[in-house]
């Protein structure tokens, strides 16, 4: 039970679809003095590790989870006590607990919001590595209750609204209803066809947690059989958490859904390397990544074979092409792979995508992508060969239709006229879905791109 006068943060809207967040660690510990915007927890998501401030100054009185601890959004993070020199003149202190819950919202949010802090909060902040909220003049915190109703902590969200009970939650029936304020529990309950009325919440005020669910479920679990052999002796479970695990249900969504087909050929990458050479000699500052002049004739060949750059509607059985080109490109991280994205490639320069690439993949690397940066891709370049491997069947990258994969560069016996000699060799493959066009317009593309890789200079005549 919470101290009066004491305000309770609830993890907020992360935005981009996310409903949950792991603890990776605490900033801040119980008796600690904070002050508004002060960081309090670094969280991981499926996307990105973020730190969360707060919109309250005061005591810390309570840390609602441990680290590793998997929270909801909207479920409470960290309790705080006013502390009695930051009132303000003639101000008097709230009788009761007040709740921040952010608004787990399905659709669209406001311009700028992330559900860090509240137009009526004393915060200004934002989630760091999340973008900036609009620009609002912060004003004082309204105590709910006074003058009016509470609103949500998303940057100009609308008044909250109680939560809507579920079937048997009390209304008709004169029950009081249960606090069910996350979405992500209450599909969590209907899925596994779970009476929230029959729960005792453990959140504040009787709400109903996640963990409260899970404990349903696991409590009426199946034993396991009787005679059933015990664990095999030296081995390790180990969970699958935040960008790792986003990946992997990511990838097996890919190859549940489409029926991808694989193309692939070598190219003399002499002239490709030779052309990266003169550019880097002429512009020793700018320099230009092989990554990027591969992406740079991927593009092109999207200009000639747009199918490849689209999405397939399985609902409405179409194909939606889209204009822009959002390239994506595989990243390894210490906190698994990832897929940053460089929003409307078409229109850069070789340099100017060089340089776009190295900066997201450092960002990506030390972990301050925004998940805005994460996701919104149309075709994905995959450089597996800085592994030293020559080839790879890729997964494509949900929803997306094609996935180009560029190997290493090795030197091998070549046909060059009548003669053999030793040459730069690379591997380029083609992943694509065989739903949205067939073995024509893979193969014209990939060939465009090798002829690109030979003969770099062709691209001159599109530029």
């Amino acid at each position: 039970m919470s101290e009066a006068g004491a305000s309770i943060f609830s993890l907020p809207d992360l935005g981009e679809g996310l409903t949950e967040a792991e603890i990776v660690s605490w900033l801040v510990a119980v008796g600690d003095e904070i002050a508004v915007d002060q960081p309090v927890a670094e969280v991981e998501t499926a996307k990105a590790s973020v730190e969360v401030p707060s919109p309250y100054g005061g005591t810390v009185t309570g840390l609602h989870g441990a680290v590793g601890e998997v929270v909801a959004v909207g479920a409470p993070l960290i309790t705080v006590a006013p502390a009695a020199d930051l009132s303000e003149p003639g101000s008097r202190a709230p009788a009761n607990t007040r709740t921040t819950v952010p608004d787990a919202r399905e659709g669209p949010g406001p311009a700028g919001g992330n559900g860090a802090a509240g137009s009526d909060a004393d915060s200004g902040a934002v989630l760091v590595g999340y973008g900036t909220g609009r620009g609002t003049r912060p004003t004082r915190r309204r105590v709910r209750g006074e003058g009016g109703p509470s609103r949500s902590t998303a940057t100009d969200g609308p008044p909250a609204t109680p939560a809507e009970p579920l079937p048997g939650e009390g209304g008709a029936t004169g029950k009081e209803p249960i606090r069910v304020v996350s979405p992500l529990v209450r599909r969590l309950a209907r899925e596994h066809g779970i009476d929230v009325a029959e729960l005792r919440g453990s959140g504040e005020n009787g709400l109903v947690l996640r963990r409260d669910v899970r404990a349903r479920i696991e409590a009426s679990a199946p034993s396991p059989a009787v005679g059933s052999p015990p664990a095999e002796p030296g081995t390790h479970r180990v969970p699958l958490r935040g960008a790792h695990r986003s990946m992997a249900e990511h990838l097996s969504r890919s190859r549940r859904e489409i029926p991808e087909a694989t193309v692939w050929v070598d190219a003399d990458a002499t002239g490709m390397l030779e052309l990266r050479g003169q550019l880097n000699e002429a512009a020793p500052d700018r320099p230009v990544s092989v990554l990027a002049l591969v992406a740079r004739f991927a593009l092109l060949g999207l200009s000639r074979f747009p199918d490849l750059n689209s999405h397939f509607d399985t609902a409405r059985q179409e194909l939606v092409r889209h204009e822009a080109v959002h390239l994506g490109f595989a990243a390894q991280t210490p906190r698994g792979l990832v897929v940053p994205v460089v929003r409307g490639a078409h229109s850069l320069t070789a340099r100017e995508l060089s340089t776009r690439l190295g900066e997201r993949a450092e960002a990506a690397r030390s972990g301050v992508l925004a998940p805005a940066d994460l996701g919104g891709g149309t075709f994905t370049v995959n450089n597996y060969g800085v592994f030293g491997v020559d080839g790879s069947a890729a997964i494509i990258n949900h929803p997306e239709v094609a996935i180009l994969g560029v190997g290493r560069i090795l030197r091998r016996p070549w046909v060059v006229g009548d003669d053999v000699r030793p040459r730069p060799v690379v591997e380029l493959t083609l992943a694509f879905d065989h739903r949205v066009c067939d073995g024509g317009v893979a193969g014209g593309f990939l060939r465009l791109v090798a002829d690109c890789v030979e003969r770099p200079h062709l691209l001159l005549g599109d530029l």
